[in-house]
């Protein structure tokens, strides 16, 4: 592994400073081909410091984490990382865990068939004699997870539990490890409001017993809220670090930060039809009713009814499992759920939607909140995943796919959403977050809808590629288009939104022009009908 003291760097135990700083990163640099993803990278991070790094995709936080954490072994990168005063030099993952840093990814990396206690204590397992101690597992479990706030029964499996949940589980399996910098990529991104807060609280109760936490979030808002100082990074470099109480710490001076040039307007001005009470009705869902996949006589979409005008963003707001998610994809060819019933409209005449070609050949397309499982092959390139849904398009009489056709539709794509890639063969997972959301996008559109619903398009995306998508956005309804936004982000729904539904149990407690409501009336409107 390789922990080794050093008598010769500039914060030996013997100097002051060594004292305040649990975590050192000096001149780390790393190289990918002909791109440098990390170019002399210094931090100093304090013992019981909540750290925030911020950038855009691409900025370099996946990489100095994966360099943290032992992902990128030590001869990998040049620089020298210390922990405590002591060099380190990680071979692998568990060698970076031995010594107290420990990783909670965006992705989980728990195994859903296995219980809590198990994937707490996985890899490093409660046993005697090379026997595991179910016993001792499960009162060991029992005071971890007192400690992070999960009151849920150890031998309950991950399956069954929610996504807040899942999240404390994970970081109940870094205290394990006895954990003295903990690392969060995007921990609040698939989180409600209150489990996200829940997540602050730990943080501050860590700091208060000398563990320091990194905060990788593109959710400015809470970065603002909860750290004690924030690092930008742009291009690989640390463009600076602002600490609390002493810099300014505001949304402009991050974004401006990040993307190297002042963004004027975070959501894009557009004009809108939609004051206009006679306009035309679009699309209308009448009388919705959607049954839980596997919960026998229980309903998670009930007797919705909704409209879309041309040249309209509907937003739909409402805290997790209010059943947006569960409407959308079940109005999107019966994607989800069992004895699915109701009615749908387009330009006043009933469509009938059985399956997922019956809603594309009725205008309808939709952007999962699930890019990697449900928006994206992974392991096909960024040409076959945009053409895919429209292949009729690129085929010859003999249906028969025109290659030619088929690399002048992607690049066309490539350009005008600026995807970054060097090549559209090259394979899709290799792409940032950003750019993947991109491809998705692209796919749908190529399919040419006329109501697009977009579930969480910006989940985990920085605030340049934030604003694309909604320029984007205002650039399809200018063209007659309608869009429905499922989105978790307050500020997102009102910003972005023409007219707002909010959802609560599966129903439609509220529905407000965008001049006439607010975060408050939001928020009392879904409290009211708890």
């Amino acid at each position: 592994m390789g922990v080794e003291k050093t008598m010769n760097h500039k914060f030996v135990s013997e100097n002051k400073q060594y004292n305040e700083n649990v975590l050192e990163i000096c001149d780390v640099e790393k190289v990918f081909g002909e791109t440098k993803a990390l170019n002399k990278v210094n931090l100093s991070i304090k013992k019981g410091e909540i750290r925030a790094l911020v950038g855009e995709n691409g900025a370099g936080k996946s990489t100095l984490i994966n360099i943290l954490c032992g992902i990128y072994s030590h001869h990998k990168y040049t620089g020298k990382i210390f922990l405590e005063g002591k060099e380190c030099k990680f071979k692998k993952v568990k060698d970076s865990e031995d010594v107290g840093i420990s990783v909670v990814h965006q992705e989980f990396t728990l195994i859903p068939q296995m219980s809590i206690a198990e994937n707490v204590f996985l890899g490093n397992e409660k046993h005697k004699n090379f026997i595991i101690d179910w016993k001792l597992t499960k009162n060991k479990a029992k005071e971890i997870l007192d400690r992070v706030g999960l009151k849920e029964n150890g031998e309950t499996s991950v399956k069954d539990i929610g996504i807040g949940k899942q999240q404390l589980t994970e970081i109940a399996k870094a205290l394990n490890k006895k954990v003295k910098v903990l690392i969060l990529d995007e921990p609040t991104a698939a989180l409600n409001e209150e489990d996200s807060n829940n997540l602050f609280n730990l943080l501050l109760k860590f700091k208060e017993t000398g563990i320091t936490s990194i905060l990788v979030s593109h959710k400015l808002e809470e970065v603002m809220k909860i750290a004690d100082s924030v690092t930008i990074l742009r291009d690989g470099k640390v463009i600076e670090t602002l600490v609390k109480g002493i810099d300014e710490i505001s949304r402009n001076r991050l974004i401006s930060g990040m993307v190297g040039r002042k963004v004027e307007y975070y959501f894009p001005k557009k004009n809108s039809n939609t004051d206009c009470v006679d306009c035309n009705v679009f699309y209308e869902i009448k009388n919705w009713n959607v049954k839980h996949h596997n919960i026998k006589d229980k309903y998670v979409v009930k007797n919705l009814n909704m409209y879309i005008k041309k040249n309209e963003i509907v937003g739909i707001a409402g805290l997790a499992g209010s059943g947006r998610t569960e409407f959308a994809m079940s109005l999107f060819g019966k994607l989800y759920g069992r004895d699915i019933s109701g009615s749908v409209y387009k330009n006043g005449k009933e469509i009938y939607i059985n399956s997922v070609s019956d809603a594309i050949n009725n205008g309808l397309a939709y952007v999962s909140e699930d890019r990697k499982n449900y928006g994206l092959d992974l392991s096909d390139n960024v040409k076959r995943n945009i053409s895919i849904v429209n292949l009729s398009k690129i085929c010859t009489k003999s249906k028969i796919i025109d290659e030619r056709k088929e690399k002048e539709i992607a690049n066309y794509y490539k350009q005008i959403f600026n995807i970054k890639t060097n090549s559209i063969e090259c394979e899709t997972r290799k792409l940032s977050g950003g750019n993947q959301q991109k491809v998705v996008l692209s796919k749908w559109i190529f399919s040419n809808p006329d109501l697009l619903i977009l579930d969480e398009p910006t989940r985990g995306i920085d605030v340049a590629t934030k604003h694309e998508i909604y320029t984007f956005m205002n650039n399809l309804v200018k063209q007659g288009k309608s869009i429905i936004m499922i989105s978790s982000e307050m500020t997102e729904i009102l910003g972005m939104s023409d007219r707002i539904y909010v959802m609560n149990s599966g129903k439609i407690v509220g529905e407000f022009y965008n001049s006439e409501v607010s975060q408050e009336i939001i928020m009392e409107c879904i409290v009211k009908t708890s």
